[in-house]
């Protein structure tokens, strides 16, 4: 037995395609078994696929896989997985409800914008270590941690221009490692990132929604502020547009439809 499902392909936090962050997107009307979601985010090779399923009343289940692991939080398959369902699957809502290991996840539209509402993460301070410093490839002025890593460096630039060590990020317990400055006084980003995941099969992710739980809460004490324009200056790059709102994080930004495909499981359940 063959059994079909759609596949959407989406850059999210892109100003059009081949920019932003590709996600795969898969609706399902059932949950397939975890190897089967686990065996297809392995043959997209990208850093995440979304599954979801309906649970009715506009919220939806939903589920992220990189290449080797189930995460707990990702930003931009998420906005991927919203654009699919206001675009692709008609939701007339003005907001979406997904359940997550993270906890329950909005995102509503703002103009040509997608508004994710996520859980704000305000990081602990931690002793800068030999490691970071091989890993990045730069002295970190200081490093904060949670689920991920975040190393703060004097200059824009030195985040534009970094040639990380990827081997070295093994040697550390975190998910996403983060590099992140204030930018140029004259620019026109309040800070920029760049974000590296080899732990979980993701040498260098080019944007990462999830990653903003951690900066933004961490640049609005820095810097005074609560609403950010923020970038994460990758190969692809992507604008992000933040801001804290209290124990949440509003992080909004574009996407572009890439591809819609179908995938065939000949003989899977």
């Amino acid at each position: 037995m063959t059994r079909t499902y759609r596949l959407y392909q989406v850059d999210a936090f892109a100003e059009g395609v081949f920019s932003g962050n590709p996600a795969a997107v898969v609706p399902l009307d059932e949950w397939l078994p975890d190897e089967t979601l686990a065996a297809i985010a392995e043959e997209n090779n990208l850093s995440e696929t979304a599954f979801f399923v309906p649970l009715g009343s506009g919220a939806y289940r939903l589920r992220w896989f990189t290449p080797t692991f189930e995460i707990d939080l990702c930003g931009h398959a998420t906005l991927a997985t919203a654009w699919v369902v206001f675009n692709e699957l008609g939701f007339a809502g003005p907001r979406i409800r997904f359940e997550s290991k993270s906890g329950p996840l909005f995102v509503e539209k703002d103009g040509d914008l997608l508004a994710l509402d996520f859980p704000s993460w305000p990081p602990k301070r931690v002793e800068v270590t030999d490691a970071m410093r091989r890993a990045f490839g730069a002295e970190p002025l200081e490093a904060w941690a949670l689920r991920d890593l975040l190393c703060v460096f004097g200059d824009e630039d030195v985040i534009r221009n970094m040639k990380p060590d990827l081997a070295a990020f093994h040697e550390m317990p975190y998910v996403c490692n983060i590099a992140s400055a204030k930018g140029h006084a004259d620019g026109e980003y309040d800070f920029v990132s760049r974000v590296f995941c080899p732990e979980v099969g993701i040498p260098e992710d080019p944007v990462t929604g999830s990653a903003h739980s951690l900066l933004t809460p961490f640049w609005a004490e820095r810097l005074g502020k609560t609403k950010f324009n923020a970038y994460q200056a990758s190969r692809r790059g992507g604008r992000l547009f933040c801001e804290l709102k209290g124990e949440r994080v509003r992080i909004a930004g574009r996407a572009a439809l890439y591809m819609r495909g179908e995938i065939s499981l000949e003989g899977k359940p």
